[in-house]
């Protein structure tokens, strides 16, 4: 009986080990994303300015880059990060006449989540929920109405749900579906100071492949 205790440990201990090692995978994912903004603003305001005035955002779609931890066999951390999609705005309401594209930016918007994934690390498709936080920032700023113009940064709450398909050990297929919440204030300075809030609730939808090491 003796002799067997320490046999019995030493498996239980290699057991341990192997699950351990498991659990602590590397997943690079990259993939395309089609950004919709759903975006309202506060209308534009300044002196001047007729009421009603107003304007809307458009969707884009870029290239997304994801960087996965594993810490357990269900739970791991994901930083997502991609090429900054350019979204572009359009006159709307009594200002209309301006056009399309009064306003421009890069959205620049790294997000960090933590996702726990069902079934187990052997499944050909395994569903996962994640939760988290992301940082927006805007740059590359222009307007064809004042030649200054600056968009405040925005941290919010990041979701998103999605699922994995295995083709082997190391590589498969993803796709993804996000909610973030983003809000920016916006001065622009020409004759006048033109100022709105636009709240976006952007939702991504994203598809590509991943490699496990």
């Amino acid at each position: 009986m003796n002799t067997r205790l320490p046999t019995l440990a030493a498996a239980l201990a290699c057991g341990l080990g192997c699950v351990a090692v498991q659990a602590q995978d590397n997943v690079v994912k990259a993939g395309i994303t089609y950004y919709t903004t759903n975006s309202s603003t506060t209308g534009i305001q300044g002196i001047g300015i007729p009421p009603g005035a107003d304007a809307e955002t458009g969707n884009a779609v870029t290239a997304i880059f994801v960087y996965e931890r594993t810490l357990t066999p269900n739970i791991g951390v994901e930083l997502v990060l991609g090429i900054p999609p350019t979204i572009e705005a359009d006159a709307t309401g009594t200002v209309a006449f301006l056009g399309d594209n009064i306003l421009s930016a890069k959205n620049v918007s790294p997000t960090l989540l933590f996702n726990y994934y069902f079934g187990a690390p052997g499944d050909t498709w395994r569903p996962y929920l994640g939760a988290g936080i992301n940082y927006t920032r805007f740059t590359d700023i222009k307007s064809s109405l004042a030649p200054q113009v600056d968009m405040s940064d925005s941290w919010g709450l990041a979701l998103q749900a999605g699922i994995n398909y295995a083709i082997d050990k190391q590589w498969g297929l993803f796709a993804s579906i996000a909610r973030i919440d983003v809000k920016s204030d916006i001065v622009a300075v020409a004759s006048t100071v033109l100022t709105t809030s636009i709240d976006f609730k952007p939702v991504t939808y994203s598809f590509g492949a991943y490699y496990r090491f």
